[in-house]
């Protein structure tokens, strides 16, 4: 990591959607993804899934590299999708589509992953926000994540956008992740004491055959496989692109505050994953209008209270990195409410006035796809 400027690189997963059934298609036309492969050359892949599609920026020095590169592969991607009579939603669940009807991506990789995981892998019908930020040193990225993990539920609380499940409300705002749980590998790792601990780690699941290589350790947070970065991956996928940038921006000025701390001989404390992983839970549960632990009071406090503290000491480091926009974007998303809340408030509202309750989660499919394309 530069010492002004670590390195960015985001991917966001998207959801084909169908304008007149508002569901997911199952098998989208082969042209599909030939344009947009042609449009976006390889920044845009499939997923296991044939309903969805990942898009992923090259390398960016800062937040206006990241928004540059977010607004036109969503806009571009969207345009796309209208030309082929879709639409293009950015939410981590479908309001109401059965996975069992999705088709999955005939590629090798994914057919592996379909024998070995089975109908774990076959329930996935969610999409996610993945940011890396570029440190060299292994060892600093191990540093580095054991102490970012006591900030990911702060960021997990502000992307969420999966309240509903195959139709119906779940009560928490990322049903995504009691998903994606489901998977092995996954949630927030446990300290890890060195790079060398780490590799012998890697090595033992490795030398035992049951991972072919760490990209099938799917943590919250994890050293990349294919890039000198340290990857976030506990986010929702965020349906304005706004909201995405926070996410970014946080990470982003957390990474330099930790990098500056060590400087100074100081590091964030660390916590006992059993902590850590409660606060993920109530993130989970409540979003932005709960409340997290505060270990050092040992008391549950507002989640609102919790990010006024985070954006006070961030402010500096936002300043140097120039995304003090985007870092004080996390404000309106707890004042407004994450993509989780306004579904939930679409829906509610749809059936007070005496909707149907398939046509209140259409209305919330309609809602997901105007808000995808917001200020692109």
């Amino acid at each position: 990591m530069d010492d002004q400027w670590p390195t960015l690189g985001v991917e966001e997963e998207y959801l084909i959607v169908d304008p007149e059934t508002r569901e997911a298609v199952s098998d989208p036309h082969k042209e599909f993804y030939k344009t947009c492969k042609k449009e976006l050359g390889e920044s845009v892949t499939p997923e296991f899934l044939r309903c969805q599609i990942e898009i992923a920026t090259p390398v960016c020095q800062n937040l206006t590299d990241v928004r540059e590169f977010l607004t036109n592969m969503r806009g571009t991607i969207a345009k796309i999708a209208k030309d082929f009579d879709y639409r293009l939603m950015a939410a981590s669940t479908h309001p109401f589509t059965d996975w069992r009807d999705q088709k999955t991506t005939k590629a090798p990789r994914y057919r592996k992953m379909d024998q070995d995981l089975q109908g774990a892998i076959r329930r996935m019908l969610i999409c996610g926000t993945h940011v890396h930020v570029g440190i060299l040193d292994p060892g600093m990225r191990i540093d580095v994540m054991n102490q970012m993990r006591y900030f990911l539920p702060h960021m997990l609380a502000l992307s969420t956008s999966s309240p509903f499940w195959e139709g119906d409300l779940m009560g928490m705002k990322s049903y995504r992740l009691s998903v994606f749980d489901g998977m092995p590998r996954t949630g927030i790792p446990g300290p890890i004491a060195s790079i060398g601990e780490y590799e012998r780690m890697v090595g033992m699941l490795t030398g035992a055959g049951v991972i072919e290589d760490a990209s099938k350790i799917w943590w919250d947070i994890r050293p990349s496989v294919r890039f000198p970065t340290l990857e976030t991956r506990i986010a929702d996928m965020c349906t304005r692109l706004e909201d995405t940038l926070a996410i970014v921006a946080i990470y982003q000025c957390l990474t330099r505050m930790l990098f500056d701390l060590k400087k100074r001989n100081i590091r964030w404390r660390s916590y006992p994953a059993i902590f850590i992983g409660e606060n993920r839970w109530l993130a989970q549960r409540f979003g932005v209008k709960g409340k997290l632990i505060d270990f050092g009071k040992g008391e549950c406090v507002p989640f609102k209270d919790l990010i006024e503290e985070m954006i006070g000491f961030l402010l500096q480091h936002a300043q140097a990195l120039g995304c003090e926009r985007e870092l004080l974007h996390a404000r309106t998303i707890v004042e407004r409410g994450s993509s989780a809340c306004r579904q939930v408030a679409v829906f509610e509202a749809e059936m007070e006035k005496g909707a149907s309750k398939q046509d209140a989660l259409k209305s919330v499919v309609d809602h997901l796809i105007e808000e995808t394309v917001t200020g692109i």
